[in-house]
């Protein structure tokens, strides 16, 4: 999947107005790709779309448009799109409550290195977490975590002649699974290309 450039992005004035739609279009495509497991944990499969929102939002936020500031931003992001034969997530730990969040977070530690993919017939893909800079401590995990599953060639052709595929934690604080549907399926199996 191609990386994003600079002339990929709008500026801000050009993102401002078209935001709403921009917007809605992004919370759409992601539907497909977030997967629940349990009440607290969701991954969000990244892509091409999912990181042009991100980078956009930043950008305005920040109100970045100075070539090189936009250029160290694409960097930060552009890891997160696939690259053909893998496909990337951002684990999302998520609880409303301060103290309750707090004391998932240090009993969950270590929970981003017990993540699996499993496409039906073949081992178990765990997951490659935090490439970028370790996100955990002897303490706690991190809210947010930066996913990463390597399918072999088979697995990718098994995934394309309709093999079952989920994704599931197995940690002794939180077990989970969820069986990926077919829009799930068709969604995330377009990143391997």
């Amino acid at each position: 999947m191609q990386k994003l450039a600079p002339n990929d992005l709008l500026g801000l004035e050009q993102y401002a107005r078209q935001r709403d739609a921009f917007r809605a279009q992004a919370i759409a495509h992601k539907r497909a790709r977030s997967i629940h497991l349990g009440d607290h944990l969701t991954l969000l499969f990244e892509d091409r779309a999912t990181v042009q929102y991100q980078v956009q939002e930043m950008l305005r936020i920040e109100r970045i448009f100075e070539p090189e500031a936009i250029a160290e931003e694409l960097a930060a992001y552009n890891p997160l799109i696939p690259d053909g034969s893998n496909l990337k997530a951002t684990l999302l730990i998520e609880y409303a409550d301060i103290e309750e969040r707090r004391q998932a977070l240090a009993r969950l530690r270590d929970v981003e290195n017990r993540i699996e993919l499993v496409v039906e017939g073949h081992a178990p893909i765990i997951a490659i977490a935090d490439e970028d800079l370790p996100r955990s401590n002897e303490d706690k995990t991190a809210a947010v975590h930066f996913l990463r599953f390597e399918l072999s060639s088979a697995q990718v052709a098994a995934w394309r002649s309709g093999a079952a595929v989920r994704v599931r934690i197995l940690h002794p604080h939180c077990s989970a699974e969820a069986i990926l549907d077919a829009a799930q399926r068709a969604s995330l199996g377009a990143d391997l290309a």
